[in-house]
């Protein structure tokens, strides 16, 4: 057996690449590092998933791990991300675990960590869990009355829930506002609507009803079409796309615009540093963001720090530089002051508080960013770092750069979470943009296809 943890935990196809004995053992070397018995204190773990079908298959697995090393279970249900991460701060236990593969199609599922402070888990911890199930160290095995037992918490969502409104910032309710609201069949299904329905706003939901095999299929913040369809149809204020597990969102406007990470960034940015709440460190950003960004925060000399793409490099730059949000163009919004990750139902509440605050449509804000020419493909690999290094991409890459120039951007990584190559490119001409794509893409099927000429 071999576990290794990725951008975002581990991941694969439930029952094939994360099998119930990998969740096994991940809730034992789990345990184990991360829970260790203190005197005379049970430690409890937390567990959330989204709806996959493989969720209770994976969790049961996990439980039985846990259980095994002495520690309680403390299982939440469906239930978004970042409830899991504020949840075990809140009830103050040893740590949390996720079942959930986010964005990603049912047959794949994941699990990853929470530490008892609520943020992911550093890379040395991840090695640590990852070293203790693949060297098959020894972990105690209680017995009798010593170990872990099962526990249900049937009020976790709804603490949630009223956490989250509780940091609504404003006086008057969101009954102005009528919602759609895409929960991706996914871990928002109820907390989405309810947070809504709650701060008073009129709420239109479409794809809410869960059935184990439809969670991101053809909808939420990966697919927002539907949603554009119900806001136009319903005449809404504006929509807001979950994925799977609720920590990203997307919003679509009131002409049935699409507005996304980035736009949220700079709408709730600029609202913060209006009400001079930002502060000197700015907002951080990843290379994938559009230049637009930092055009409009520069333009209102707001700092823009940028770093590597994943939710958790964002986090690491903000706690560096002490900056209080953070993103990514996906939806992945961090407001540090409120949450350790990013939270998709946090997110949209703040969007809908700068509509409020200021009176003007989501169309109108989302004005504040010119979005320069952007497209990005995603090329199925079976070995990216290989293909990345091979002469003939490097060539294509230096050949792209050169031509963007200094008003342009080439980002091409491995997925952190997907056998992909991920390539995007941006600059001020739309045809160069396209075209520059076409031949970087071109470079790395040339590059796969000659390694699988050779391996054969």
């Amino acid at each position: 057996m071999t576990i290794s943890f990725g951008t975002d935990g581990v991941r694969g196809v439930a029952n094939v690449d994360l099998t119930p004995e990998d969740a096994f053992a991940l809730g034992r070397a789990g345990s184990f590092v991360l829970a260790r018995q203190e005197s005379g204190v049970r430690p409890r773990i937390m567990v959330g998933k989204d709806t996959r079908l493989s969720g209770d298959m994976l969790e049961a697995a996990l439980a039985a791990g846990i259980c095994s090393t002495g520690a309680d279970v403390l299982t939440l249900g469906v239930i978004p991300t970042p409830a899991v991460a504020w949840l075990v701060s809140k009830y103050k236990a040893s740590c949390g675990v996720v079942i959930s593969a986010s964005h990603n199609p049912v047959e794949d599922n994941g699990i990853k960590f929470f530490g008892p402070d609520g943020f992911k888990l550093p890379d040395d911890i991840e090695a640590e869990i990852e070293r203790t199930v693949n060297e098959a160290l020894e972990i105690p095995r209680p017995q009798g009355v010593d170990v872990g037992r099962v526990y249900d918490v049937p009020e976790a969502l709804n603490n949630y829930v009223n956490h989250v409104a509780s940091l609504y910032g404003l006086q008057q309710d969101l009954s102005a506002l009528t919602v759609a609201v895409d929960c991706a069949n996914g871990a928002a299904y109820q907390a989405g609507p309810l947070l809504l329905q709650q701060l008073g706003a009129r709420v239109i939901c479409i794809n809410d009803a869960p059935n184990g095999a439809n969670i991101n299929e053809r909808c939420g913040s990966t697919h927002p079409e539907s949603l554009k369809k119900a806001v136009l149809q319903y005449r809404a204020d504006l929509g807001i796309a979950y994925d799977g597990d609720a920590d990203r969102c997307i919003a679509i406007d009131e002409r049935g615009e699409e507005v996304d990470g980035d736009r949220i960034m700079v709408i709730c940015g600029l609202d913060l540093k209006r009400r001079g709440e930002l502060g000197p460190a700015g907002v951080v950003a990843t290379v994938m963001s559009n230049i637009g960004l930092d055009i409009a925060f520069r333009r209102e000399n707001v700092a823009v720090q940028s770093c590597k793409v994943g939710d958790r490099y964002v986090l690491e730059k903000m706690q560096q530089s002490g900056a209080i949000l953070g993103g990514e163009q996906s939806g992945h919004i961090i407001f540090l002051q409120h949450a350790t990750c990013g939270d998709g139902l946090l997110t949209s509440m703040k969007v809908m508080e700068a509509m409020v605050r200021s009176g003007l449509p989501l169309s109108v804000l989302a004005q504040e960013m010119e979005r320069f020419p952007q497209q990005l493909v995603n090329l199925r690999s079976t070995r990216p770092a290989a293909v990345l290094e091979h002469p003939a991409v490097a060539q294509a890459l230096a050949e792209a750069q050169t031509r963007l120039g200094e008003f342009g951007r080439l980002v091409v990584r491995p997925s952190g979470t997907e056998p992909l190559i991920r390539i995007m490119a941006q600059g001020p001409e739309q045809h160069l943009v396209e075209e520059l794509i076409a031949s970087v893409s071109a470079a790395v099927q040339q590059a796969e296809a000659e390694m699988d000429a050779a391996q054969a």
